[in-house]
């Protein structure tokens, strides 16, 4: 396609593929549309907010090879009649899209594989964010087409230029983790009385009441003079009180006069009346939290994260891994080429809750169970490569107190001898939290269990710390490498002969 044409979608669901050869990462993204904007942050879909709330448009995540491709899943049948375009962008990470290599989006349909459009921008420099194409409503038909325009203010730009409310802090490493001192408390000086208090011990002076002379009358000019503080008037001259009679109708009040105060009435409740009550000012609705579009990367230098500091204390938290292979024609997870030519990678844990129960997850053991014990769960066992989002290990935080530790770790299990020359990209996906990565590689001898993470509760808050280790099998037992994690990292489980897959 060339800049600014547009094709016909006739299909009722569709991937939408940003792939590219060699550059910088680069993250997939989608804006749902009314008249040019987003209704609101939740119609922006990408790495920190990988659903909407209607189901039509997902983020899949990478598949990495030769090719690397960030995927959307559109349902154009789902999509709310509310909404136009949306708007399928990009954003480089570390890097611009000058950079890139073979750089296209590809709309794809999802059940047929068949491609229905491809754009391949050349004209591509300094920008950080880039608006590939978009899918467009017209007369009750979809149409895609090939934008081009690119920003050099990133993916905050381009969110903001939408209407997205952006939170742009960065978080391209783990914080550091702040020491248990206690901070100084403020001293405790009370603040200044609004009356003034006399000195312990002082007595005012008494007040003498003004009487006027005796035998005379005194009587006050009217709107002119008002008796001094503490004149008691003859008796029977004032009302209740001490105050002065009102001034007959029609009389202007004298100068200084004070209404005096109404008694006190009982309520008496009106039948079928509801009775007053007091005016309470109602509170402005909160705003809306900033998008967060920041990652947090676990190094060797800063291997650690509180996931409770970072606001994740509840919901699904995914965990993915991205892989590759120097010259390798395998995806995610590798696609068989026929016999052992592909990779069979395994994501695995192993579990300990504060209970003392423990065990494995794996598709070789238990696929886990996420809304009872152990509150972790696999999805499936990807043995081709032919799912866009691989194995993805699910964990319930809303059970956060109930867990003690986690191992997470990827098994081989057949197509290769052993983890060198493989790159590894964890991903924890918390809810109300930045995306945390972690990278792996550097295997040099023939270890075919890789640690990823172990995720420790301590002192109710859930830390997790980048492992990056691999593990020999036990010598003469290549398939035995869970029970060479288990020994590395004191798990005590029990083992059994497995009959493996089928």
């Amino acid at each position: 396609m060339m800049k600014g044409s547009n094709v016909p979608v006739a299909a009722s669901a569709v991937r939408v593929e940003l792939g590219w050869q060699s550059g910088p990462d680069a993250d997939a993204s989608a804006l749902l549309l009314v008249n040019g904007r987003v209704r609101s942050d939740a119609d922006f879909v990408f790495y920190n907010q990988p659903a909407h709330a209607s189901g039509a448009v997902r983020h899949e995540g990478k598949r990495q090879g030769p090719q690397v491709v960030d995927a959307l899943s559109v349902q154009l049948a789902q999509v709310e009649p509310q909404i136009e375009t949306i708007v399928i962008a990009a954003s480089a990470d570390g890097g611009t899209f000058a950079q890139f290599r073979g750089l296209h989006v590809r709309v794809v349909d999802a059940q047929s594989g068949a491609e229905l459009a491809r754009f391949d921008p050349t004209d591509a420099s300094s920008e950080t964010a880039y608006v590939l194409g978009e899918l467009y409503r017209r007369q009750g038909a979809w149409k895609f087409r090939a934008v081009g325009q690119g920003y050099a203010s990133g993916l905050a730009g381009l969110a903001t230029d939408f209407g997205i409310t952006v939170d742009d802090a960065p978080a391209q490493s783990a914080p550091p983790q702040p020491s248990h001192t206690a901070p100084p408390q403020p001293s405790h000086t009370a603040p200044p009385q609004p009356n003034y208090a006399p000195p312990q011990g002082y007595t005012p002076p008494p007040q003498q009441p003004f009487a006027p002379p005796q035998g005379q009358q005194y009587q006050t000019p009217p709107g002119q003079y008002a008796p001094p503080p503490g004149y008691a008037p003859p008796p029977g001259q004032y009302n209740q009180g001490g105050y002065p009679p009102p001034p007959p109708p029609g009389y202007p009040p004298q100068q200084g006069y004070q209404q005096p105060p109404m008694p006190p009435q009982p309520y008496q409740q009106i039948p079928n009346q509801v009775p007053p009550q007091p005016f309470q000012q109602t509170p402005p609705p909160a705003a809306n939290p900033p998008v967060n579009l920041g990652k947090i990367s676990l190094t060797k230098e800063a291997p650690s994260v509180s996931l409770t500091k970072q606001g994740a204390t509840g919901g699904i938290m995914r965990v993915n891994l991205n892989w590759s292979v120097p010259g390798a024609s395998h995806g995610l997870f590798g696609r068989k080429r026929g016999g052992n030519g592909g990779l069979d990678l395994d994501l695995c844990c192993f579990w300990e809750l504060s209970d003392g129960t423990k065990g494995s997850i794996s598709p070789l053991d238990t696929f886990g169970n996420l809304h009872r014990a152990p509150f972790i769960e696999l999805d499936q066992d990807d043995r081709t490569g032919a799912s866009a989002g691989g194995e993805n290990l699910s964990i319930n935080l809303d059970h956060t107190a109930k867990f003690k530790r986690i191992l997470v770790f990827a098994s081989l299990y057949e197509g290769a001898q052993d983890f060198r020359g493989v790159h590894a990209t964890a991903t924890l996906y918390p809810r109300n939290s930045p995306p945390i990565e972690m990278e792996v590689s550097g295997c040099v001898d023939d270890s075919r269990e890789m640690v990823l993470a172990l995720i420790e509760n301590i002192n109710g808050e859930l830390v997790v710390r980048r492992e990056g280790v691999f593990v020999r099998p036990p010598d003469g037992h290549r398939y035995w490498g869970k029970l060479a994690v288990d020994q590395a990292y004191r798990w005590d489980l029990k083992w059994g002969t497995s009959k493996g897959k089928s």
